[in-house]
């Protein structure tokens, strides 16, 4: 099968992607719209993207396009996010002057950053930081990354485990044209998303609708409606049992106060 992420060899989702489909082909793309529609249009099977981190929050470019978009979630995989200081061979902590990541990494090693005063500049991932590193080959900078990154691009590893939070995990969505299970969990949560009408109360009365059926909400995000101001959709993770009865009854009172509501998939 052909899988898609966004990134380079050594980004976290690339990470994520090679766990979850070792014997699989990993294609990489650019950004994470293109890698989402790679799979609408058939090119690849499956996408791999970040829906989530414990640290810095949810990825809205990834929420956008799963609540615009036609893939269903088979599967939510859970990376834990180490971040190294890694540099070129011959370089130091001592020597370090700057260094580059993701505004996240950079944001999840700020503690370390600010204890030895480095410039910071931002990359696209950081696995372009690794390998930006590794091309400038200068021992006073060095890139924010994983382990997997060092040795691909030749790095060596200065200090490991600087992003201090070592509960620090990603979530990944595990994206495909088709409803199925991939059997990484026991498919006990499923992924609501909705917009309301605009009445009073709309939204309340929607989410009352869970308790009200026996589901429990353990996760919800808003996100602003594109080219809609000050209107928002809701992306919504609840447990309990899917597709039974009480579960159709419970999605045909909600849809009655939504403008648009979807089930996105089961993890």
């Amino acid at each position: 099968m052909k899988i898609a992420y966004s990134g380079i060899e050594g980004a976290f989702a690339n990470i994520a992607a090679k766990r979850v489909f070792p014997n699989d082909k990993l294609i990489s793309f650019p950004d994470f719209r293109s890698a989402y529609e790679a799979v609408e249009v058939g090119e690849c099977d499956y996408a791999v993207l970040p829906i989530e981190n414990s640290y810095a929050g949810e990825v809205g470019q990834v929420t956008d396009l799963m609540f615009q978009g036609s893939l269903w979630v088979n599967s939510v995989y859970t990376l834990n996010v180490v971040q190294n200081l890694l540099g070129v061979k011959g370089a130091s902590l001592e020597n370090i002057k700057k260094v580059i990541s993701h505004p996240q990494a950079l944001e999840q090693s700020a503690d370390f950053i600010q204890r030895y005063g480095f410039k910071t500049e931002e990359a696209m991932n950081t696995a372009r930081a690794a390998k930006q590193v590794s091309e400038m080959g200068d021992i006073t900078t060095a890139a924010i990354a994983s382990e997997e990154t060092a040795s691909l691009y030749g790095l060596e590893i200065l200090a490991s485990g600087i992003n201090g939070k070592q509960d620090n995990s990603t979530r990944f969505a595990i994206l495909s044209k088709n409803e199925e299970s991939l059997g990484l969990s026991d498919d006990r949560t499923f992924i609501l998303m909705f917009a309301v009408k605009n009445e009073a109360g709309a939204l309340v009365k929607v989410l009352n609708k869970l308790g009200e059926f026996g589901f429990n909400m353990s996760v919800i995000h808003s996100r602003p409606l594109k080219g809609l101001a000050w209107t928002y959709y809701f992306y919504v993770e609840a447990e309990g049992e899917y597709g039974t009865p009480a579960c159709e009854q419970m999605l045909l009172e909600m849809k009655y106060r939504c403008d648009k509501l979807k089930v996105l998939g089961r993890f």
